[in-house]
């Protein structure tokens, strides 16, 4: 996909048989008013992240290799070190930090302010779509648009440590590379611009 704001968007090869090539091709994700709402919707996720020090996304192309291990002890590592970590689940279809965190049951407050995260531990916060489920193991069916609603308003609802902030945002991502990592990593690009460090 050469992207929705590209000049070629809905003409190139790249867009054949995909489902929103007539409405990429009309440059309607490219006018002003869609870069305006673009640009509110980049300086809204900075603002809610202005107290997370360093963001970490944990990925690869397939499913099955420990991606959800790997967050967890990294984010139980860090904290027993003393820093203040919140863990951000966006595998929305199979979310599993909060039982592999611990946190199962236990449900998200919405305050005025947004989101109220689970505490693991004094200085571990987690967010997941399993807390926003009647039952823990209900199954979570949406298509990409739905799904990255949900991740923008995890990344501008949720209530991280307004008071100390957070060292680390580690975000535990689903296998593949789908709608959900294209659409986390465009948000954090659009957000914190330059700050991004690919190591």
């Amino acid at each position: 996909c050469v992207g929705p704001q590209s000049s070629t968007a809905g003409k190139s090869s790249g867009c054949d048989g995909c489902p929103n090539q007539s409405a990429c091709s009309t440059g309607q994700f490219s006018s002003p008013d869609a870069q305006n709402m673009k640009n509110l919707e980049h300086e809204n996720i900075k603002n809610a992240l202005s107290n997370v020090r360093n963001v970490i996304l944990v990925l690869s192309g397939k499913g099955g290799v420990g991606k959800s291990t790997v967050c967890c002890q990294l984010a139980h590592t860090l904290a027993s070190r003393g820093y203040g970590i919140g863990v951000l689940d966006v595998d929305i279809c199979g979310p599993s930090v909060s039982r592999m965190l611990g946190c199962t049951g236990r449900t998200v407050h919405k305050s005025g302010s947004g989101w109220m995260p689970v505490y693991a531990n004094p200085n571990l916060a987690v967010m997941s779509i399993s807390f926003l489920l009647g039952e823990q193991d209900s199954a979570v069916v949406w298509r990409g648009p739905r799904k990255n609603g949900m991740i923008k308003q995890f990344l501008t609802e949720t209530c991280w440590d307004e008071e100390e902030g957070l060292d680390y945002l580690i975000i535990d991502t689903p296998p593949g590379t789908s709608d959900e990592h294209i659409s986390t990593v465009q948000y954090l690009q659009g957000a914190l611009g330059g700050e991004m460090n690919p190591d």
